[in-house]
């Protein structure tokens, strides 16, 4: 799947993924490669909160899993193609419509075949969700 760059709106010049059905339904999720490495980023909206007006865990998770594969991104590279093989989360606190959701994080060990990585989504710059994971790198 070739990524996209947007050309207008609060995230143009960043990439997003729109061959990829699931992310743009809870997404769409976006990603660049900044100053300070790999950021990922969306807008909460009101489809994305659970009933009592927060982020919902499951979206918070969802974004996370996207954000292995931002982090991870040179790791998985020539193919860039990849799975999940393991994943953990702690929620830390909750994140209000209109929040700037934004995840960061590093590459632990980038193995032969599995990449190691862990990373933490904040929303308005308050820590929302510490996550890591293991990926496994395919051959495109």
């Amino acid at each position: 799947m070739a990524p996209k760059i947007v050309e207008a709106g609060e995230f143009a010049g960043w990439r997003i993924w729109p061959d990829d059905p699931f992310e743009q339904t809870v997404g769409p999720f976006y990603m660049r490669v900044g100053a300070d490495g790999p950021e990922m980023a969306f807008r909460a909206e009101r489809r994305h909160l659970n009933g009592m007006g927060a982020v919902h865990g499951g979206c918070l998770m969802s974004f996370a899993d996207f954000a292995l594969f931002g982090i991870a991104h040179e790791a998985l590279a020539p193919s860039g193609y990849g799975v999940t093989v393991a994943f953990t989360s702690e929620f830390i606190s909750g994140a209000k419509e209109g929040a700037l959701m934004e995840a960061r994080g590093e590459v632990l060990r980038a193995g032969g075949s599995l990449i190691f990585v862990r990373g933490l989504i904040t929303g308005d710059g308050e820590a929302c969700l510490n996550f890591s994971g293991t990926l496994k790198r395919l051959r495109g």
